[in-house]
């Protein structure tokens, strides 16, 4: 079995969704008392956040390079980075390490062409929605990506940072949620990828019809089957 280089704490409340998956995964594929080989990097997301809201860009990438090389000095097989917006950075990552980075945004991708998804609706964090270093990733693979309108993309990127990344799941969020995804949906959109990985503490596949893509799942799903394959 290899093991995973997770960096996380962006934030840990989504992290915590990485490793139980991950062990989930490699328990229900090999049986038994499996779990998975993982080392944790858990960041202070507080410095990765004035980063992000400063563009500070390559700051934040010197971070994450950093704990990328301890990951790899301490065994990792490859590297899992637990956030969609600090890809921004896995290029520059990944120039600095001899091990591989498993890219959420080519995973996302993979599973969107599986499921015949040809027009896609993106919600993540403002950097996510807005600048084209994740969304090049799709379009590259013939994939149209469709965004919400600017006051959306407001209550989206607030909602993430505001409440959860503090924990906080409120039903007035998750409706203001399904309405933007109803929105975009009527523009052509086949499916939703829930492109922060907590999204996914607020809202899931039972709370719409449309077919939605929840990368921190999807992302841990395939880091643990490269993990055993």
């Amino acid at each position: 079995m290899k093991t995973i280089g997770l960096i996380g704490g962006m934030s840990w409340e989504s992290t915590v969704t990485y490793y139980q998956v991950i062990n989930q995964m490699v328990g229900k594929s090999l049986g038994g008392l499996h779990s998975a080989k993982t080392l944790l990097y858990s960041v202070d997301f507080q410095e990765i956040e004035h980063c992000q809201s400063n563009g500070e860009w390559d700051k934040s990438a010197l971070i994450l390079i950093d704990a990328a090389k301890r990951l790899a000095l301490a065994g990792a097989d490859f590297i899992v980075i637990c956030t969609n917006t600090m890809h921004k950075v896995a290029d520059q990552i990944q120039a600095a390490i001899d091990i591989p980075i498993l890219h959420i945004a080519d995973v996302t991708a993979q599973q969107l062409i599986k499921g015949n998804i040809q027009t896609v609706a993106l919600l993540g964090t403002k950097y996510t929605m807005e600048q084209d270093f994740y969304k090049s990733k799709l379009t590259n693979k013939g994939l149209k990506v469709l965004i919400p309108d600017e006051q959306d993309r407001i209550i989206i990127n607030q909602i993430i940072y505001d409440e959860l990344c503090h924990g906080i799941i409120k039903p007035s969020a998750k409706q203001a949620y399904l309405d933007i995804i109803d929105k975009l949906v009527k523009q052509g959109a086949q499916g939703v990828i829930l492109g922060c990985t907590e999204i996914g503490l607020l809202i899931q596949q039972t709370d719409c019809l449309t077919p939605l893509f929840d990368t921190a799942l999807l992302h841990a799903e395939e880091a643990a089957l490269l993990a055993i394959s």
